[in-house]
């Protein structure tokens, strides 16, 4: 089945409704999740090795397009599903990348870092073949409902720059404190805290250190392609402050103007 043809299926059986509940109760459309993996659809982009449709990203931008006006809950998990899949395209290990193509792993970006009540800025320490990661990341979509994070560190070695880390929900020491307002979001946007958690080396994503070189060859041209479909103003908050330094990025051609305008938002 095509894509749209298989878009228009899950709109219409599972979308849709998911969407009703979404606006009424807060609840995240999990149902909607499953069906558009089955479809393909969380897949859409991955190579068509072994098991993506290696479409390319405007395809992505115009399934969100379709889903955003009947449940932008869902539409917002797509957005950093298909950023941080990017991502774990460019640079993740057979295993996650198969998961990913498959349909069978949603992921999401954890790249914000929460300053709000003196919290700690990330720290990445290394031990052996482990590293341990602690940060307070805010804007997470999907949180406690995503299967990993693509989460970014400074680097392990001294020095700047940045490292992403392909992290485990389940890894011990993340979790999603509760919200203040108790109210949930339907999105599942919330803060998501490392205290610490502890990752192998090979969850590494990129080189140590080469962090924003990852993210704009993968993140940008996201962004730019999902702004030009969509528009910047239904680009999920988490996204935005990327998106206005990758417009930026694009016209100098300037990757290091990207990184510096990026790096508080991010670390």
């Amino acid at each position: 089945m095509s894509y749209p043809s298989a878009l228009h299926d899950v709109l219409d059986r599972v979308i849709v409704p998911a969407g009703e509940l979404a606006r009424q109760e807060g609840k995240f459309p999990r149902a909607a999740v499953t069906a558009l993996g089955r479809a393909g659809l969380l897949g859409l982009t991955c190579s068509a090795e072994p098991a993506g449709r290696g479409a390319d990203l405007a395809r992505a931008a115009e399934v969100v397009a379709q889903v955003l006006p009947v449940c932008p809950a869902m539409a917002a998990v797509l957005q950093s599903h298909y950023a941080a899949a990017a991502v774990v395209g460019a640079s993740g290990g057979r295993w996650l990348r198969g998961e990913v193509a498959a349909g069978r792993h949603l992921c999401t970006l954890a790249v914000v870092e929460d300053g709000a009540g003196g919290a700690v800025r990330s720290t990445a320490r290394r031990t052996g073949g482990v590293v341990a990661l602690r940060a307070r990341k805010r804007d997470v979509v999907a949180a406690g409902e995503a299967d990993s994070y693509v989460w970014s560190s400074p680097p392990v070695a001294s020095g700047g720059g940045l490292t992403l880390w392909g992290v485990p929900a389940h890894a011990p020491g993340l979790f999603v404190p509760a919200r203040a307002t108790g109210v949930p979001l339907a999105s599942a946007t919330s803060t998501v805290v490392a205290d610490p958690v502890r990752v192998p080396v090979e969850a590494v994503l990129g080189a140590d250190g080469e962090g924003f070189e990852v993210l704009l060859g993968a993140v940008l041209p996201w962004l730019l392609e999902l702004c030009a479909v969509v528009g910047s103003d239904a680009v999920h908050p988490s996204l935005g402050a990327l998106a206005r330094s990758a417009s930026g990025a694009a016209r100098t051609g300037d990757g290091q103007a990207f990184a510096a305008s990026s790096a508080m938002a991010l670390r």
